[in-house]
């Protein structure tokens, strides 16, 4: 019998009071019974209008009817069929903003918890599955890959299941790129990460950490000596940015970016870590996104009392409706329609030896209102006449934004960009120089991992025309 409940199985989570003081995984997924309850939801549309908004278009009715009748590990090979990372895009696709926004189920109720299905498929397969998958026959060419984040893998993945010998250059000492340094350990727990990873090195897939593409080896050097025949470019963009207000060199200032990292990457918030980060009294947190988000929730976890400072309201924060919700009842504080204007320091003049001197102490803010709609579509935040005002912190986090590092652009003859930084590729992937792909951020700037994801699959599917001369 179908389920038409209008709502969702609710998703098992640890109570805010608890999980905002650590850094496990806040949702603990559902039950096989929870699972097979939320599966009886879907109504099998045959124009499957969810498949439409899936950027890697896994085919959603088929699996779900799989997990409807309790086969799981079935569920888990049509989910796979299309993706490469199922347990990853489980947790922290958007899916709102996409199949399940899509979902005939949410004209009158709530839509079918599609990622929490995914998610539960790919947990059961990786708990109860050990044996790796067989490497693919290999074609004898070699395609490389920059950059081991969501669309790098996406794009290994993809290649090696069509024989390719293939080969993933990480800058950082870990693969996985910005699913291991950017998203905190309790939305995506890396051993999760690590998993998947392990699943694409069963495919013949070779990771190399520890290599800078740029400094440590050309695209020159890759395609001329080293006998690549195509570069798939996922080099992501973890530059980041900033206001240029006054005080943002001061210590205490962070860009979202370092933060994370330190926290995610670098296990900072550990007291035997080799890079402790400092543990703050009161954070600020400059930004309306996930990534906002996360770092507002690492610093909670560290002890702080958060706000989060954006210039619009709570409607138009960018982050995932989840995100917010689970900030919300975490303790975090939104301080919306503020904008910095200036971070203060502590000064001593009486003593200039004193260790506090130079250190954030507060942010100054004024408070803004709504005025007409920007190109973008949202309305413009319009400065209030005098309403400076000032939040007494001792830590700020900018989390504004990120777009691509220069360095590939700017050792990479023929390789065209955007004014913004950018690599220009047409829709396919392909790039001005000949043999050369890219996807993900380090063409669209900051997006989603699946989008990511769906940009790596699809430049696959380019290179493979190319290599065997059907461009």
């Amino acid at each position: 019998m179908p389920n038409m409940s209008l709502k969702k199985n609710p998703m098992p989570a640890q109570k805010p009071d608890v999980r905002n003081k650590n850094f496990d995984e806040v949702a603990l997924g559902y039950t096989a019974e929870q699972a097979i309850d939320e599966a009886k939801r879907c109504l099998n549309c045959k124009n499957m209008p969810c498949v439409s908004g899936c950027p890697v278009k896994i085919h959603i009715p088929e699996f779900i009817a799989l997990m409807a009748q309790g086969k799981f590990e079935e569920a888990y090979e049509v989910i796979s069929r299309a993706s490469s990372l199922p347990a990853v895009c489980g947790r922290v696709c958007p899916q709102e903003n996409q199949c399940e926004g899509k979902c005939v189920r949410g004209i009158k109720g709530e839509p079918v918890a599609i990622g929490r299905l995914e998610r539960f498929a790919a947990d059961f397969h990786n708990k109860n599955t050990s044996l790796p998958e067989e490497k693919k026959v290999c074609t004898g060419k070699k395609v490389a890959v920059i950059g081991s984040g969501p669309a790098g893998l996406a794009c290994a993945g993809e290649l090696a299941n069509y024989g390719y010998r293939v080969t993933v250059f990480e800058a950082l000492h870990l693969a996985g790129g910005v699913l291991v340094y950017g998203i905190p350990e309790f939305r995506l727990p890396k051993s999760i990460v690590a998993r998947e990873i392990d699943g694409l090195a069963a495919k013949g897939v070779e990771i190399v950490t520890n290599t800078v593409v740029g400094r440590t080896v050309s695209i020159d050097e890759l395609m001329d000596e080293q006998g690549f025949e195509a570069v798939f470019i996922g080099s992501g963009a973890g530059l980041p940015k900033f206001m240029n207000i006054p005080g943002e060199n001061l210590k205490g200032v962070y860009s979202a970016n370092e933060f994370l990292t330190r926290i995610n990457l670098m296990k900072a918030y550990l007291p035997e870590s080799d890079t402790p980060v400092m543990h703050p009294r009161r954070v600020a947190v400059v930004g309306g996104g996930n990534v906002a988000m996360d770092a507002a929730r690492c610093a909670k976890r560290l002890g702080a009392e958060v706000y989060i400072v954006y210039r619009r309201g709570m409607q138009e924060l960018p982050a995932r409706h989840e995100e917010v919700e689970h900030a919300e009842e975490e303790g975090i504080i939104f301080k919306t329609l503020c904008n910095p204007t200036e971070i203060l320091g502590y000064k001593n003049p009486d003593d200039p030896r004193d260790a506090k001197n130079g250190c954030v102490c507060g942010i100054k803010c004024v408070e803004m209102e709504l005025g007409e709609p920007d190109a973008s579509g949202r309305r413009r935040p319009v400065e209030k006449a005098d309403s400076e005002f000032t939040i007494d912190v001792d830590c700020v986090i900018m989390a504004l934004g990120t777009s691509p590092n220069p360095l590939i652009k700017s050792t990479t003859e023929g390789l065209e960009t955007k004014e913004w930084g950018g690599i220009v590729a047409d829709e396919k992937g392909a790039t001005s120089r000949k043999g050369v792909f890219a996807g993900g951020d380090a063409v669209t700037g900051a997006a989603t991992v699946i989008l990511a994801m769906g940009a790596g699959k699809t430049a696959a599917q380019a290179i493979d025309k190319y290599l065997k001369g059907n461009e």
